[in-house]
């Protein structure tokens, strides 16, 4: 696999043509997009991984001799790894024999409600058991999951020198947020409107979790307890990017009234007034 054209860039790429790129791709062939890719998603994980790597690109770019041409020295075959390594080349492995790789490892990353209407770029560093740094750009595509785990190959611990390293696996906590709730891809809130104002009716300014401003109307003997509805402003689906709807249950509240105010009433039920 050629890792620059994995990522359609040129050999004398700039770190950040190589990393606009990586982001277009993830997005495209995200997994969790309709028509993704994983196995396309991986290997444009895998080509940025080493090339945004300085030292990693150095070695990729300049491959050093494998084989038979390292010699026959005092230890056997050089650089071959002993007798198990020089079968497994040519074919020949143990019946148990399994391929082995470091651990993985696992991290958390909060979004904000708002962010899953949007996706976000993620941009961070972690610790690896190894005691270096790893770093991680990736694309959170919009829609996603409280909860939902997105799986980073080669990402993860490199502690064991010659193994492959493990993945980096990374969990997503959306934060709560005061108003709205999430149901599927519909979001819904609960108003407390004056009892009154089910009576002769209002008008409610409504906004969403990415700060659209809608007006409400509320039709004079509307009953405590019903729902509205706004159609195509809730959460993109992740797949299909449709998105769901808004629900506003409205609920009554009593006014604060005088005396004089209870009469008034009072006269206007009787038919006095």
């Amino acid at each position: 696999m050629d890792y620059y054209s994995t990522l359609g860039v040129s050999k004398n790429a700039s770190d950040k043509e190589l990393k606009s790129a990586y982001k277009k791709l993830s997005m495209q062939h995200h997994p969790d997009r309709t028509g993704g890719d994983d196995s396309k998603f991986k290997e444009i994980n895998e080509a940025y991984s080493t090339l945004k790597d300085p030292q990693k690109r150095q070695q990729y770019d300049n491959p050093q001799p494998q084989g038979f041409s390292q010699g026959f020295g005092p230890n056997g075959f050089e650089g071959m790894g002993g007798f198990e390594d020089l079968f497994s080349q040519f074919g020949f492995r143990h019946p148990q024999q399994r391929q082995r790789q470091n651990q993985d490892i696992a991290i958390n990353y909060a979004l904000e409600f708002k962010e899953i209407f949007t996706g976000v770029a993620v941009n961070l560093q972690y610790n690896l058991p190894s005691g270096r740094i790893g770093t991680l750009d990736a694309a959170i595509p919009p829609g996603v999951q409280n909860g939902s785990t997105v799986r980073f190959a080669g990402l993860g611990d490199d502690s064991i020198v010659g193994l492959p390293k493990g993945n980096l696996i990374l969990k997503v906590k959306v934060k709560r947020d005061p108003i709205w709730q999430r149901d599927g891809n519909n979001i819904h809130a609960t108003r407390q409107i004056n009892v009154l104002d089910f009576i002769i009716g209002t008008t409610l300014q409504i906004v969403t979790p990415t700060d659209r401003k809608f007006s409400l109307n509320v039709p004079a003997g509307t009953k405590p307890g019903t729902t509205f509805s706004i159609t195509g402003h809730g959460v993109p689906d992740v797949h299909t990017k449709r998105p769901g709807n808004i629900h506003i249950k409205l609920d009554a509240k009593m006014p604060i009234l005088n005396e004089q105010d209870i009469n008034k009433i009072k006269d206007i039920r009787n038919g006095t007034s």
